[in-house]
């Protein structure tokens, strides 16, 4: 019931979305100066935002860097001051866009020891005051974990290999407000045997995984925006059924460079890995940071 009624939410706002322009458009004459097509300017500030990637595919020619940090939950609170001083998860990142609209990359995260690869197409982009009515983007991820086998449960080299697909839908509402909504379908070769505390056994994770998330920006100048997104799971799994998370924070960006500070429940980074392997609630300090150089 949990899962319909995310579904039935995460619908109405899409509809939502997608009727707005239409809407807009009643009562309009056909006397009205021509349509402006070109991409609106500053659906979002970033490839990133939070732990989800946006629609945004930078300029042909662009190379983009990712540094991306979680730090422990802030459950012990002063004990590791709010988890400052946890262990924490990093993740290196560089991309390159060598033809319009596409971009492809690759990255490395701690936790895992996990190289992934990804591929990033911009199928449709919004136009100002014509063309389409949204901004749509493909993203594929592939997952290596790399971990030494002793401290896996893989049997095969296959088995190290997960993947995540992503359909991303966005308008900018108005000069201030983006809005977001995402379907996802996550697999691993490997499903998790999950044991209980005495060795026995529980059961095993679903190889495949569907989840969907809302994000929103709210610009409150030109340099500081407020960012949040919500993240829920539609598929259910007999044991380690993964929680959504929530994240809140401020951005600030300049001409090249974005900033992101945030609460969150997310610590995986890597997309397959929040979404399926998320089981703490818990909320953490991270932050994110990209650069751009255009060649």
């Amino acid at each position: 019931m949990k899962r319909i009624t995310h579904f039935s939410l995460l619908a109405t706002v899409l509809v939502a979305i997608l009727l707005a322009p239409a809407l807009s458009l009643q009562g309009q004459d056909e006397g009205q100066p021509e349509k402006d097509t070109r991409p609106v300017k500053n659906m979002f500030e970033s490839i990133w935002l939070l732990d989800n990637q946006t629609v945004i595919v930078p300029i042909q020619g662009t190379v983009e860097w990712d540094f991306q940090h979680r730090f422990g939950t802030v459950t012990n609170g002063y004990d590791d001051f709010y988890g400052i001083f946890a262990p924490s998860n990093i993740r290196l990142g560089l991309n390159y866009v060598p033809i319009e609209n596409l971009m492809l990359g690759f990255g490395f995260t701690k936790e895992r020891k996990m190289w992934d690869f990804q591929a990033k197409y911009a199928i449709l982009r919004q136009g100002r005051s014509g063309g389409s009515p949204v901004s749509l983007t493909y993203l594929g991820v592939a997952g290596l974990d790399s971990r030494d086998k002793k401290s896996t449960q893989y049997e095969e080299g296959t088995d190290r290999w997960s993947y995540f697909n992503q359909l991303m839908v966005a308008r900018k509402l108005n000069d201030r407000i983006s809005l977001q909504v995402s379907g996802s379908l996550s697999y691993f070769n490997y499903a998790d045997h999950v044991y209980g505390p005495e060795g026995e056994f529980l059961g095993r994770m679903k190889n495949t995984h569907y989840a969907m998330s809302v994000l929103l920006r709210g610009r409150l100048n030109n340099v500081i925006s407020i960012i949040t997104s919500y993240d829920f799971p539609l598929t259910n799994h007999d044991v380690n059924d993964p929680d959504p998370s929530l994240a809140f924070g401020l951005e600030m960006v300049s001409s090249s460079h974005a900033f992101q500070i945030f609460l969150g429940n997310y610590k995986g980074i890597v997309p397959q890995i929040n979404n399926v392997k998320n089981l703490n609630s818990d909320f953490l300090i991270g932050f994110n940071i990209t650069r751009l150089w255009n060649l």
